[in-house]
């Protein structure tokens, strides 16, 4: 079984992990034997999204085989499985990340449990710093790409192409799928939300950017900059998942003058920002499901 340990995993073998991964959705099926379509990652100040939720089951992510708890501030650490806007969903309400302690192994495992579930879908969001100028606190920014930097080489963690139940070798040009970007796009502009289309950038975290870290970063081409999500979608890719991903802007950087930015202004921007969100995430299933909600 995948250790609870954070960074005793990565010798885990082929045949461990997939006993992990069964463990974890018969655990699930026992308590609510539902196949979900989509799979939902609520990240910073987000959990509330889960709400809308109907006839939901929640389970605590310390009851899951496999599964690792997460400490962040804003996040529940509970799955939840139940209808959105008519479509069959199982929801990730928190996550852990990497800063914590986890290797790649734990904060992807998650991911492989909603598939094993039966989701051939994911759609992930997380709260983010804004890096271009032309981002406003409290907009929100669908991902056309990112910027991995989550992965130094003196780390011991595996990268994700080394994962035993990945189907091909190396990372996938571009995990996002660009007729749901569309459709995103579209049906932002229906509900009068704003959002951007950018490039998303992942550091290890739990620190938040310097001035200069924030002028590189947009040197890069970043429009965006976290601590999340990219293992997520990388893990989803592997599993040939369509792949979603949404970031709340929570700040905007500034590169001229020092500023202080908390968590607890991250999740309150993210709470802010949550019905616009899910507004347009229940259109996309709306869509899916061919029924209003």
């Amino acid at each position: 079984m995948l250790p609870r340990k954070p960074n005793d995993a990565s010798s885990i073998s082929a045949a461990e992990w997939i006993a992990s991964v069964h463990a974890a959705r018969d655990f699930v099926h026992a308590q609510r034997l539902l196949q979900p379509q989509i799979a939902l990652v609520l990240g910073s100040g987000l959990g509330e999204l889960a709400d809308a939720i109907v006839h939901a089951t929640f389970i605590p992510y310390e009851q899951i085989p496999g599964f690792s708890p997460t400490h962040a501030h804003g996040h529940a650490g509970q799955l939840v499985l139940g209808y959105l806007s008519g479509v069959p969903i199982v929801a990730l309400r928190g996550r852990s990340h990497r800063y914590e302690g986890y290797s790649s192994h734990h904060v992807q495992f998650p991911i492989h449990c909603c598939h094993a579930l039966g989701a051939r879908a994911l759609i992930t969001t997380n709260a983010a710093g804004g890096l271009n100028t032309r981002f406003q606190s409290g907009d929100l920014m669908i991902l056309d790409s990112h910027i991995d930097q989550l992965w130094p080489r003196r780390s011991t963690a595996p990268p994700v192409s080394a994962h035993p139940l990945n189907s091909t070798c190396g990372r996938p040009l571009s995990p996002y799928d660009p007729h749901w970007i569309d459709l995103a796009k579209q049906l932002a502009r229906q509900e009068d939300i704003v959002l951007h289309q950018g490039c998303y950038l992942a550091t290890l975290g739990p620190t938040y950017e310097t001035r200069g870290e924030y002028r590189m970063f947009r040197s890069f081409g970043a429009d965006a900059v976290g601590m999340s999500t990219i293992p997520e979608v990388l893990a989803a890719a592997q599993l040939q998942m369509r792949v979603l991903a949404f970031s709340v802007i929570t700040n905007v950087a500034s590169t001229e003058q020092p500023q202080e930015t908390s968590h607890d202004e991250v999740v309150e921007t993210g709470q802010a920002a949550g019905p616009a969100l899910r507004r347009l995430i229940s259109r996309i299933l709306e869509d899916l499901s061919g029924q209003p909600d």
